[in-house]
């Protein structure tokens, strides 16, 4: 061999031991935290992630479920950064609503630049539901019930005021012309809640999103009076659910649903799940996957994704200071 040749072997095998320092190995432990009550679409979210990763062969082993439920993602988010920010094998779910409470200040003294944001990996969008009984056929009953006595009707939504699911009740409110703050409101922990409470009649309204309700739609006990879509889904059974756009109330809220990883975790272990989700998002067998659990297209990782939610909690500001939930 050539002093050259032998230079650029031992340059091309040092190559390759620094790259294989800087590739990190599947993680050994991964973990998914769902932050609410089973159920809900946190839990639907971890649950997506766990069947595709496995199904695409990209971790040998499948990721845990875990239950972190309490202020609908605060409890999680304030666990992940404060005491498990390194920990590169936990991924914890999001959606549009986590946006939402960053905005308003909601997770504490952790704002929105405090965790990865890593991967978005569909959407759903807000409805509301009602008993398949229940005497309100379309949003206008809804409407003229609370308007003739706002607190008559008990809606359940996933949160406090300010949570996504209050926001889609108090746009309607608004539109109606109806005082958000006089309508009555029952804080849940996430989908899974309010359908229980719904189907048990201890609610009359779900303000919910559409993924979480389908199944309990598809077994007849519950009906959307409208979803929160720019127009009818094209699914075979959410086309006949009316928009509330179609219905007089120009309200679109879509539920971007994705997962973020702790603060400290390293580079090369956020670039390892970066490639694997970049990958499960290319894929048809995840198209499949993501489709059986009603959600929609919506694919970001990476910086794209960080630029995505920081804009998000930006705009959820100027909306949630009309509505004076923040100064």
């Amino acid at each position: 061999m050539t002093p050259s040749l032998r230079k650029f072997a031992l340059a091309a095998g040092c190559m390759l031991f620094a790259g294989q320092l800087l590739a990190a190995d599947e993680p050994k432990r991964p973990e998914c935290i769902a932050p609410a009550s089973p159920g809900g679409g946190f839990d639907l979210t971890c649950k997506l992630a766990q069947s595709a990763l496995v199904n695409q062969k990209l971790l040998t082993k499948p990721m845990r479920v875990t239950y972190m439920p309490g202020g609908v993602g605060a409890v999680a988010y304030n666990a992940v950064v404060a005491q498990r920010p390194a920990d590169a094998g936990t991924l914890v779910a999001w959606s549009s609503g986590s946006l939402l409470n960053l905005a308003q200040g909601k997770f504490g003294r952790f704002d929105e630049s405090a965790v990865r944001w890593l991967a978005a990996v569909g959407t759903s969008y807000g409805a509301i539901a009602v008993k398949s009984d229940s005497p309100y056929k379309t949003l206008d009953d809804l409407v003229k019930a609370l308007k003739k006595d706002p607190g008559s009707v008990v809606i359940g939504s996933g949160g406090t005021v300010g949570s996504q699911d209050w926001m889609q009740t108090a746009l309607i409110a608004k539109a109606a012309g109806i005082n958000p703050r006089e309508l009555r409101y029952v804080a849940l922990e996430g989908g899974g809640e309010i359908a229980t409470a719904l189907l048990g009649g201890h609610i009359q309204v779900g303000s919910t999103d559409i993924s979480d309700s389908m199944p309990h739609i598809q077994s007849g006990d519950m009906r959307l009076l409208a979803v929160f879509s720019e127009q009818r889904l094209d699914e075979p059974e959410m086309k006949d659910i009316p928009t509330a756009k179609e219905q007089g109330y120009d309200i679109v809220w879509p539920v971007v649903r994705g997962f973020y990883l702790g603060p400290k975790v390293s580079d090369a272990d956020y670039a390892w799940w970066k490639d694997a989700f970049d990958k499960l998002l290319a894929s048809e067998e995840f198209a499949k996957l993501r489709d059986q659990r009603e959600l929609f297209p919506f694919a970001m990782t990476g910086q794209e994704l960080d630029t995505y939610v920081k804009k998000q909690v930006a705009d959820y500001k100027v909306l949630a200071k009309e509505f004076g939930l923040i100064q």
